[in-house]
């Protein structure tokens, strides 16, 4: 337990005391390894209870949607550590692609019994997965939720530069001799330049905290040619070019600041999409399961109730 000297303020709660009791953690066989998942059920369930399958980020693992879980304490919310991240294993066969992603959500859905009224929800490198499964499979969920989602080639645009020498990094790093390789990989150094990059907030405990999360679990992938394959994937496709094929309602919900899935690009995903909506959240970047969950869930909410199971 956490103390405090007079005259001091109480560190800040970051997750309600309701969420510890609404876990539970399970594990199943699937694409031949150990997949690790998390399910939150609902404090009450609600006619406007939904289940919600999450498909976090790259490099990220279930602990990132956390704080979005905690503000839909009405939803089931189910979060897999996506394979070759967190706690599950890698693919043991198959590279980790886009196509070999959306073949596992098929598989764990399945495993599951988690029908079309399931609600799908993507964010990141998560939101390319999500899409393109729901394009490869329309009438498997419905509807879905895509938060901070890439919206355009990582290659080409003002951020094209800094992609391709992330992708010199990478491969270096897998090219590497191991120890040197997951050193790089794993420099606290360089996790923390990019938690400093992506953080927009001026709260400092919030910082804090954001910055605690990435170098618990940044760095929790199972090996380099598993990270190297997805993050290969995750520059190489994104949502628009599925958009037409997503005929189901979309929720966007993107970030004013966000310097990798920028705002006018998520402007012209949202005019592709045959049933979208789009939320920008001002003050904030990529981070928006981090920074802003309170707003990400009451648009989640409302976007839920107006297309009901």
């Amino acid at each position: 337990m956490k103390t405090t000297s007079p005259g001091q303020s109480p560190a800040p709660a970051f997750f309600s005391p309701e969420l510890a009791g609404r876990t539970r953690d399970s594990s199943l066989q699937l694409a031949g390894g150990k997949v690790a998942f998390w399910t939150y059920e609902p404090v009450q369930v609600t006619p406007g209870t939904r289940t919600i399958l999450v498909i976090h980020g790259f490099r990220g693992d279930h602990h990132g949607l956390l704080r979005v879980a905690d503000q839909l304490p009405e939803m089931r919310i189910i979060m897999p550590d996506l394979p070759g991240f967190g706690s599950s294993d890698a693919f043991g066969s198959g590279e980790h692609t886009v196509p070999g992603y959306g073949a596992f959500i098929t598989e764990f859905m399945a495993a599951l019994g988690l029908g079309p009224d399931t609600v799908l929800l993507g964010h990141s490198f998560g939101s390319i997965i999500a899409a393109h499964f729901v394009a490869a499979h329309p009438g498997a969920v419905n509807p879905l939720v895509l938060i901070n989602p890439i919206a355009a080639p990582a290659l080409e645009g003002p951020k094209g530069v800094m992609t391709r020498l992330a992708v010199l990094y990478y491969r270096l790093a897998a090219r590497l001799p191991r120890p040197l390789g997951l050193a790089l990989l794993r420099s606290p150094a360089i996790v923390r330049v990019m938690s400093e990059t992506m953080a927009k907030t001026g709260d400092r405990d919030l910082r804090r905290f954001i910055h605690g999360q990435h170098h618990a679990y940044f760095s929790a992938f199972a090996s380099r040619d598993s990270l190297l394959e997805s993050f290969t994937a995750s520059v190489s496709s994104h949502v628009a070019e599925v958009a037409g094929s997503l005929t189901l309602p979309v929720l966007l919900i993107a970030g004013e600041e966000d310097e990798i899935a920028m705002l006018p690009d998520q402007h012209r995903l949202a005019a592709l999409l045959p049933d979208g909506e789009l939320q920008v959240i001002p003050g904030v970047g990529h981070l928006i399961h981090y920074e802003t969950p309170e707003p990400a869930a009451g648009y989640i909410r409302r976007f839920l109730k107006d297309h009901p199971a």
